[in-house]
């Protein structure tokens, strides 16, 4: 390869490492669709681009030397001065250190820019709480009533184009909340430490995340779903979700009721409405409205729901969700049936 190919090559190289990492990925940090992600975003392409260039310099430099095909070692040393070693102060330590303070620098700009300490995070209470589970979300909105508090799993909802602040606690070990497009890592630490954090999407969409804190073998499928929608559908969705579990509106569903009321489904599980009052698993009161099920790990549609109920341990291993293989032919269908129902 001659030098005159060599160092386009490298930039394109380079080039389609930037664009590879900047488009096509829905959790991809480098595409904020929030202030507080679009902050850590300008920080993460400083540094990206920093290390691009320091990347294409030293590479530019160990082609250079590969390419002088002339002389000794000795030929090679600096300034030609064997007891000069200036190029181990500049280029050693002095470069390092200026590219590494100014990162640092900026990098303390960024934090300063979100909310600290209790007396702007704590001053009200937050509107969402979120416990991490192993290996699943519980999504809470609190309310002065306790009958108006609204529980669900996997899936939060916030109204797009205003803050909202979110708690963050977990039941088990350390989890950590991520959705890059919204905001950074936030850890979830039992029993200590109450977290919080604060996101607003710019427009209506769906973004996601998962927990980035290893938690167990299942922590791949701890998967997250935040949903950003219009003000006016935010506020039908609460009044939804804080609306009983339906009754079953045909024969077959009301089957599919009392097999969930009668086999095991009832002592884990709760469904509002009803004498399901388990605290287990996730709250089941609108599972037909979710888009995912397994901490969003599978679709929820009738496959998928069918399976998970009598081999979950087959789809996610270690998971608390058992086998039930009791279930079968027209009881099987009639439980999804009942529970596709939840809406």
């Amino acid at each position: 390869m001659t030098r005159r190919l060599r160092f386009p090559l490298l930039g394109a190289m380079v080039g389609g490492a930037v664009a590879a990492v900047s488009c096509g990925d829905p959790e991809n940090m480098l595409s904020p669709a929030g202030s507080a992600a679009r902050r850590i975003a300008h920080l993460g392409w400083f540094v990206l681009l920093t290390f691009s260039v320091v990347t294409i310099v030293m590479w530019g430099l160990v082609f250079w030397l590969a390419a002088r095909r002339r002389g000794t070692l000795a030929h090679h040393l600096p300034w030609n001065a064997p007891e000069d070693r200036r190029w181990i102060v500049i280029g050693g330590f002095a470069i390092p250190v200026l590219v590494l303070g100014t990162i640092f620098v900026v990098m303390l700009k960024s934090m300063a820019a979100f909310p600290m300490g209790d007396d702007e995070m704590h001053a009200t209470a937050a509107e969402v709480r979120v416990i991490g589970h192993q290996w699943w979300w519980e999504v809470q909105y609190p309310a002065v009533r306790a009958q108006d508090t609204i529980v669900t799993a996997n899936e939060i909802h916030i109204p797009a184009g205003r803050p909202i602040d979110i708690e963050l606690r977990s039941s088990d070990v350390i989890h950590s909340f991520w959705v890059p497009r919204l905001h950074g890592k936030v850890d979830l630490f039992p029993g200590q430490v109450v977290n919080r954090i604060r996101v607003e999407a710019d427009a209506p969409g769906r973004y996601y995340g998962q927990c980035s804190e290893y938690c167990g073998p299942q922590h791949a499928h701890m998967l997250l779903l935040v949903s950003a929608d219009r003000p006016a559908d935010y506020q039908a969705w609460l009044d939804r979700q804080r609306a009983p579990a339906a009754a079953p509106g045909q024969a077959f569903a009301e089957r599919g009721r009392e097999v969930f009321m009668t086999g095991q489904c009832a002592l884990c599980h709760s469904i509002r409405g009803t004498e399901a009052q388990g605290k287990v698993g996730p709250d089941l009161t609108h599972i037909g409205s979710r888009a995912g099920i397994a901490s969003n790990s599978l679709r929820n549609d009738t496959a998928s729901l069918a399976a998970w109920v009598t081999h979950a341990q087959s789809l996610k291993p270690s998971a608390i969700m058992p086998n039930i293989t009791a279930f079968t032919g027209e009881d099987l269908r009639a439980l999804v049936a009942y529970l596709q129902g939840l809406k």
